[in-house]
């Protein structure tokens, strides 16, 4: 099965991830994200005042999320024409919120020896990522350039 070139593969993950990240923030969501992380966050500020850790309630968090996500598919175009921003966007949204974050959700369950909020959509959070991080990396087999330097 060929996804086509390299432009059209980190288009198809760019899509894949932000759909995989819609879907985890409604697992947070659904899963009471906040009152786990709120306590911590507070507990953080406390003891490292120079940490800028956001305290949300749901009504921001939400809707910084959606608005995230939103912005996310609107330059979906633009990664299915390879832009170089983008691809360098792809790889810190892969590593951070992609593998970072979908580890640290398993860690944090197995460390607290119960499901935390996010769990259950994590691992398909890190298959995105990485199939994200791979995209944005990869070399356009074409014409032997890579894709981060094509020109946009």
């Amino acid at each position: 099965m060929s996804f086509g070139d390299a432009k059209q593969r980190f288009g198809i993950c760019w899509l894949f991830f932000g759909y995989t990240l819609a879907l985890h923030v409604l697992d947070e969501a659904g899963h009471d994200f906040l009152s786990v992380y709120l306590p911590n966050a507070i507990a953080i500020r406390r003891a490292a005042p120079f940490l800028p850790i956001p305290i949300f309630n749901f009504q921001s968090w939400i809707g910084s999320l959606a608005l995230a996500l939103t912005f996310w598919l609107v330059l979906t175009p633009l990664a299915f024409r390879g832009y170089k921003a983008l691809r360098a966007l792809g790889v810190f949204v892969a590593i951070v919120p992609g593998l970072m974050n979908g580890a640290a959700h398993i860690l944090s369950s197995v460390y607290m020896k119960r499901w935390m909020p996010g769990v259950y959509s994590a691992p398909l959070l890190l298959l995105s990522g990485t199939a994200l991080l791979r995209s944005a990396l990869m070399k356009d087999k074409a014409d032997g350039t890579r894709a981060t330097e094509a020109g946009r």
